[in-house]
């Protein structure tokens, strides 16, 4: 039995083999045809990942950060791939790769199968790889610049001294100074701060790529005053009140310190402030400068201008004042009448106080618009005219007014007495 049938599928294992090629062709062709394959760029770049880099070594040049590939897939597949978010991977691989110039080819992978790359563009990179080296380096601080009149700057003090560079070698071998830079001119204060430091070449450029730790130094720079000087305030003397009804709101002094000199050191250490000749602010009530000259004791000078700016800022005093107006009707059209409800309104207004005390109720005027309107009852705002410079209304009350337009009334003819007859004189026969 056995023999027979392996006998019989020797006979006929060229057409079983036949058969079954013919059957997976139908096969192929049904799912084909059902699902056919798609071949086209795929519609978005795809980001390159490096890989296998050595920690020792860093990559000089910017690889291309997008790739374009061209895939052969089912459509499912090709919908499967467009819709899903990270489908397809693409990396360079350094692995193995040591210092130098290599051409590395770009892998493109679909994490959804079945699909096929078909083309990759470009399909590969060049690469520079450099060692990363570290050294330390002395810091170098450059102090330009003279501190203000009077004033001499001692000896700075910096911390740290040194620092670590740290970057590719070619950079780092570039390094020949690492600088901070401090400038105190016209400085009247001792300077604390801290300064960020830069990689120079021996040309005096700043040398990229490379890394300084830490990146800056904390600077201590003393300013102090020279012997026979100075510093002290000024203080302006003052006389007379500004006009009735305006307040000082503000006296600015420029400089508002000066400098003085004297052999005698006594006496500048006994002086705390100078004062200014006399400014007159009797019924002042708009802003003003003027140059005051300082009252300097004998044996002292001023190492600038001797003279100072004043400026003066005076404002008029604030208030409020209520007002009560009759209102007006303005707009009307012929042939008709208004009537106002209330017909007087409360005015609150703000301002100076010389301004609202020589304010008369006759200088303003309340009233209501009613152009274009017909009969009817109407609720208008009403608005203020005439209103002063620098006065504000704070309030109407009512707010609203209630307006009443109605056809005007004929007025009633009056009859006109006839004169009383005149009496005739008889005749005389």
């Amino acid at each position: 039995m056995v023999l027979s049938f392996l006998k019989w599928l020797g006979r006929n294992l060229g057409s079983l083999f036949l058969a079954f090629i013919l059957a997976m062709v139908v096969w192929v062709s049904a799912v084909t045809a059902s699902d056919p394959n798609r071949e086209g760029e795929f519609p978005r770049p795809i980001i390159i990942d490096v890989t296998g880099q050595d920690s020792g070594l860093l990559l000089m040049d910017d690889i291309p950060g997008q790739v374009r590939v061209r895939i052969n897939a089912p459509q499912t597949i090709w919908t499967k791939l467009t819709n899903e978010s990270n489908s397809i991977d693409a990396w360079v691989d350094l692995t193995g790769l040591g210092p130098g110039v290599h051409t590395v080819p770009i892998d493109v992978k679909p994490n959804i199968t079945p699909a096929r790359v078909i083309q990759v563009e470009p399909s590969e990179v060049v690469v520079r790889l450099e060692p990363l080296v570290t050294r330390s380096i002395s810091v170098t601080l450059s102090v330009s610049g003279e501190p203000a009149l009077g004033y001499r700057a001692d000896e700075t003090t910096y911390s740290p001294h040194s620092v670590i560079l740290s970057g590719p070698q070619s950079m780092v071998d570039r390094v020949k100074e690492v600088r901070a830079e401090l400038d105190i001119s016209d400085e009247r204060q001792t300077i604390e701060t801290s300064l960020p430091l830069q990689p120079y070449d021996e040309n005096g450029r700043i040398v990229p790529d490379v890394d300084l730790s830490p990146g800056s130094i904390q600077v201590n720079q003393p300013i102090t005053l020279l012997g026979g000087y100075s510093q002290v305030i000024v203080k302006v003397n003052m006389v007379g009140q500004v006009a009735s009804g305006y307040k000082l709101t503000n006296i600015t002094i420029s400089p508002p310190s000066v400098l003085i000199f004297s052999n005698d050191l006594r006496l500048v250490n006994e002086i705390r402030y100078i004062e200014s000749e006399p400014i007159d602010l009797t019924s002042v009530s708009d802003d003003f400068e003027t140059l005051l000259v300082l009252n300097l004791p004998d044996g002292v000078t001023v190492a600038n201008d001797q003279d100072v700016l004043v400026q003066v800022s005076v404002a008029a005093i604030e208030s409020n004042v209520t007002l009560s107006l009759p209102v007006e009707v303005v707009g009307l059209r012929p042939g008709l009448s208004a009537e106002v409800a209330p017909s007087t309104v409360d005015l609150i207004l703000s301002g100076p106080v010389p301004v609202l005390s020589a304010l008369q109720p006759s200088d303003l005027r309340v009233v209501v618009d009613v152009s274009g309107r017909s009969t009817g009852s109407y609720q208008i705002t009403p608005t203020v005219s005439f209103l002063p410079s620098r006065v504000q209304i704070q309030s109407i009350l009512p707010s609203s007014l209630q307006v009443t337009v109605r056809v005007a009334p004929t007025p009633t003819p009056t009859a006109t007495p006839e004169p009383p007859a005149t009496p005739t004189a008889p005749s005389t026969p």
